[in-house]
């Protein structure tokens, strides 16, 4: 595929410049502008709304945790079940 060079895009511009007309270019490059500016503050907003999240879920999940049940004591059900467990010496 060819490079251009400065005279190729010299001639597009020329070309671009006939057919849009020099006041519909300089609309156009302020629009493209805005919408740049516009993209690059949506995309530091959404790092910053995903660094909040992540500092903000982080203790709500510690928080969050159900405590660990304490064991309870079990009693069996008859006596036989109860001499079954131990071993006499």
């Amino acid at each position: 595929m060819p490079n251009l060079g400065p005279t190729e895009l010299i001639i597009i511009l020329v070309i671009v410049v006939a057919i849009f007309g020099a006041g519909k270019l300089a609309d156009l490059g302020g629009a493209l502008g805005r919408g740049v500016g516009d993209f690059r503050k949506a995309v530091k907003e959404s790092n910053r709304d995903d660094k909040d999240e992540k500092s903000e879920s982080e203790p709500a999940a510690k928080k969050r945790s159900a405590p660990e049940p304490e064991a309870e004591a079990v009693e069996p059900q008859s006596k036989e079940l109860a001499g079954a467990n131990t071993t006499e010496a």
